[in-house]
């Protein structure tokens, strides 16, 4: 097991009606807030009100900023900064899933940072000062309730990086499952190849003595597993939105991570679909999951071969390990089209065309400083291609 900081701040209120209380728990921590949601939704189900009517209740004033999308863009967060600047609040309050929290963590550093919030992204330079951010989820998937990470789009360049910093951690974040039932299946089955893949890329690794964390990422596998056809079916099942939705934050808060070497390959290769094409990310993470699984799988069969057993319940001959991590893969294959997700690029709408252009610029060949991608294996823009070959 490696040295590790395990920091997880972020106060989660879970369970029914917690929104209506966050006007009280934001009191002491901010007399104005920028109030930021996505496309409109929270409007229709009510939970605008309920949000805006707590935030008078306890005194708090508010400017607002909707319109978010999957993949949130730079071009909105610019537009966060002016208004924060413009209106002088203290808090962030982002009301949605976690393309909402990440524009709203963008704007919280934007505020104070001097220069264009992109380069942070871009070149990864330090910021030192955020404005504080509290969230409301609405879809249980990015974490981001929990985490100290973001990722922006910038729609023009048709790049998309992500930036972490302790700074940018919720202060506190509402998790209330009914909030849940109206999701559409898609956004259900995204969301869940995204919690998986956040675990995925912390279990994976090559670090030995990791007896705990290997627990922890394997239950939390499991609880997805097995809770998220239940909700897809039951779309009021509140037990089962439960799990999802406490699952979606242990799955990205840190603690499965701690003392392991970690991966990140699928998710810095997927950020170029979303980038180009706007995919979802969760299906883009079911499309390139298998294919870096049977890419990889070699360099570490015994970890693989855990997997198919602990997590995919396959039984075999161990003298075969080839055939228990084959039969792992094509279960988790057969999960993610239980789920209604795709299994290829094509089902994306991604042809041939821009593979090799991807390649390169998720491991920086394109920009003539390439940084291989991944802890697990080590791929290069020819690794990345390849994977995107098998997949297509």
């Amino acid at each position: 097991m490696q040295n590790f900081d395990l920091y997880t701040p972020a106060r989660i209120l879970f369970g029914k009606g917690e929104e209506k209380r966050i006007g009280e728990l934001l009191k002491p921590h901010a007399s104005k807030v920028l109030l930021h949601y996505g496309s409109g939704s929270i409007k229709k189900s009510g939970l605008y009100d309920t949000v805006t009517a707590s935030l008078k209740e306890s005194g708090i004033s508010f400017a607002e900023l909707g319109g978010v999308k999957p993949n949130p863009r730079l071009s909105l967060v610019h537009e966060g900064i002016a208004l924060c600047k413009k209106e002088n609040v203290d808090l962030i309050l982002a009301v949605g899933g976690g393309s909402t929290i990440d524009s709203a963590k963008a704007i919280a550093m934007g505020v104070y940072y001097d220069g264009d919030i992109w380069e942070v992204y871009e070149q990864g330079k330090p910021v030192e000062k955020a404005l504080p951010v509290a969230t409301v989820l609405t879809i249980p998937a990015a974490g981001s309730e929990s985490s100290g990470d973001s990722v922006i789009t910038n729609e023009e360049k048709q790049l998309k990086f992500g930036y972490g910093s302790p700074l940018i951690r919720p202060l506190l974040s509402v998790m209330d499952p009914e909030l849940f039932f109206t999701l559409p299946k898609n956004q259900l089955a995204n969301g869940v190849a995204d919690m998986m893949s956040h675990v995925f890329e912390r279990y994976f690794t090559n670090t030995t003595h990791t007896d705990l964390t290997d627990g922890l990422c394997e239950v939390t596998l499991k609880t997805l597993m097995k809770n998220a056809p239940i909700a897809l079916d039951d779309p009021q099942n509140y037990d089962a939105w439960a799990e999802l939705g406490f699952s979606g934050t242990v799955a990205h808060n840190g603690l499965v991570g701690m003392g392991r070497e970690q991966d990140w390959a699928c998710h810095g290769m997927e950020h170029e679909l979303s980038a180009i094409y706007d995919v979802a990310h969760g299906a883009g993470l079911a499309v390139l999951t298998p294919g870096w699984m049977q890419y990889v799988y070699k360099d570490n069969i015994n970890m693989f071969v855990q997997f198919a057993v602990n997590v995919m319940g396959v039984e075999g001959s161990y003298r075969d390990p080839d055939a228990i991590v084959q039969e792992g893969i094509a279960r988790l294959r057969t999960f993610f089209k239980r789920m209604g997700l795709p299994g290829t690029l094509a089902e994306l709408g991604i042809g041939e065309d821009r593979l090799e252009e991807m390649a390169k610029k998720a491991t920086g060949a394109a920009f003539g400083e390439e940084s291989p991608l991944g802890g697990f294996k080590k791929l290069y823009w020819q690794d990345v291609l390849a994977i995107y070959k098998l997949v297509k």
